[in-house]
């Protein structure tokens, strides 16, 4: 059987709904490769996993489809990885439920480098989005691959942090690979696939099912050496994805925040839980005992940051790091409205300050 041949067969094997991955990968611990399965006879395969789940493997007509991937993996960029492929990511051979198999584009070499997950809110503070993109820059730059799920907020803030300093991101989609979710990030989505990978378990044109992204993130933990979450609240998915991350035996990191943001309460909650409380990248680089980093050059003031603190009058210190509204700064500083007014507006242009609903201010850390 020819190498065609053979991927068509791990392809006939996993495209069979109804069948999934805990009953492929107790056909393949029984008969070794898929055409072995398939070679079988009926009774012998419905001894190992039932005569429904044979009838459904034998007499599915999965030819259509079939080809399609195989169609779609011809394309330059774009391959199937299967359980049996030297490429395949080896760490995820580590999780419980490894998938059989993985339509991914871009590059595979990015599959089997040491990574590190960076996760978080879909609706995050300007605060978490400037955490992700820093932190993921610096560590994509101290050489870990930074691995994400190309969702909206964190996560797209750490997929363009690793860009910045690093081709090497790897983005887990909980659809197929063929279909960009959301529309929001296609751009990004172009990006990563040019210069890093986009990987999913999921077959081609399989929509974003509610049911598909904790499954995803099975992925992003099981890939990596440790998940940072970066903001989160107490119901947020990337919670899952650090629970995952502990039970798959890898490091858990948390950037802890005000007591007063919901955004903060699913890391601290974490925390609390016994994950590693991260205020600098080289907390996260020391748990992984990863090579320490050098002093950054871009870790020097911002240009301009010496006039503007003569400027603001005091005003940043007033502001803390919790967002606050005119009134507050106004009664903090002891300036009148009129200057504050004035004094956010340099800041906001400057990165230093955001504007946030509702008329309240947030002061963005530049560490």
């Amino acid at each position: 059987m020819d190498a065609a041949e053979s991927l068509a067969a791990w392809l006939r094997l996993t495209l069979v709904p109804g069948v999934g991955g805990r009953t492929q990968r107790k056909l393949l611990e029984a008969f070794g490769l898929p055409e072995s399965i398939f070679a079988a006879s009926r009774s012998t395969i419905a001894g190992v996993i039932g005569s429904k789940a044979a009838s459904l493997l034998l007499d599915t007509d999965n030819h259509a489809v079939v080809g399609r991937a195989l169609a779609w993996s011809e394309a330059p960029g774009q391959q199937l990885l299967t359980l049996a492929d030297a490429e395949y990511p080896q760490a995820l051979l580590q999780i419980p439920d490894p998938p059989t198999l993985l339509y991914v584009r871009g590059r595979l070499d990015l599959l089997n480098e040491p990574a590190l997950a960076v996760v978080g809110s879909r609706n995050p503070t300007p605060q978490g989005v400037s955490n992700a993109e820093r932190f993921a820059a610096a560590l994509a730059e101290a050489g870990l691959t930074i691995a994400s799920g190309l969702a909206l907020g964190i996560d797209a803030a750490a997929h363009r942090g690793a860009l910045r300093t690093s081709p090497n991101t790897v983005a887990f989609i909980g659809t197929g690979i063929d279909r960009l979710y959301p529309a929001a990030n296609q751009q990004l989505a172009y990006e990563i696939a040019a210069r890093g990978a986009i990987v999913s378990e999921f077959p081609l044109g399989a929509p974003p099912a509610a049911a598909n992204f904790p499954r995803r993130n099975r992925l992003i933990s099981g890939f990596s050496r440790g998940a940072l979450i970066v903001e989160a609240t107490v119901d947020s998915g990337s919670l899952i994805t650090a629970r995952l991350a502990a039970e798959q035996g890898r490091e858990v990191f948390a950037i802890p925040g005000s007591i007063h943001s919901p955004h903060s309460r699913g890391c601290h909650k974490l925390i609390k839980g016994g994950a590693k409380l991260v205020e600098t990248v080289q907390d996260v680089l020391d748990e992984l005992s990863w090579p320490l980093l050098g002093p950054r050059a871009d870790a020097a003031a911002p240009a301009g940051a010496c006039a503007l603190d003569a400027l603001d009058g005091g005003l940043l210190p007033s502001m803390g790091y919790d967002p606050c509204s005119l009134d507050e700064l106004v009664q903090r500083s002891g300036l009148t409205a009129d200057v504050v007014s004035v004094m956010l507006f340099h800041l906001e242009l400057d990165g230093q300050v955001a504007a946030l609903p509702g008329g309240r201010y947030q002061r963005i850390s530049q560490a």
